[in-house]
């Protein structure tokens, strides 16, 4: 995680293992700096991953498990951009509106192309993707793995 820039860096200790997610400002300030307001105010910490289907994503993020909730705060104006949904991108969960993202989110098993400039990319796994992988699936899932603490690198090296 040397090469990492600490400020942009989440770490997420999940009921599989730990996963590295870089996130990218340049691509989504916005979005990146509402989910480190989210995570240093210890919103993530024990929220499941609700929604999980096989061969597509991992989505979490909401406070309810259902996929039906957010955070206190507003919703966000969408941030699309021209990165690509694949194997390992972090991207916004949202309603059927465009500026609905919140809180949740989601992490793609392979390519999800369709996806592409619909959705807010905010960011990319780049270890333990294998831990992602071993999350149950379902939708929804039955006694599903969660996130047990999510922390911004910084944060932790602090």
């Amino acid at each position: 995680m040397s090469d990492l820039d600490p400020e942009n860096t989440l770490v997420i200790e999940t009921t599989k293992g730990r996963v590295v997610i870089a996130m990218r400002p340049d691509l989504a300030p916005k979005h990146v700096a509402h989910i480190k307001t989210l995570v240093r105010e210890g919103f993530y910490d024990g929220i499941v991953f609700h929604r999980v289907i096989e061969g597509f994503m991992a989505q979490t993020g909401c406070p309810n498990g259902t996929g039906t909730g957010g955070s206190k705060y507003p919703n966000l104006p969408a941030e699309f951009n021209a990165e690509p949904h694949v194997r390992g991108t972090a991207s916004m969960a949202r309603a059927q509106s465009p500026n609905s993202a919140n809180s949740q989110f989601f992490i793609c098993f392979g390519d999800a192309g369709f996806l592409n400039r619909q959705y807010t990319v905010w960011g990319a796994v780049v270890e333990g993707m294998e831990n992602v992988d071993k999350i149950k699936r379902g939708e929804p899932v039955k006694d599903p793995d969660k996130m047990i603490s999510v922390k911004v690198l910084a944060d932790i090296a602090a």
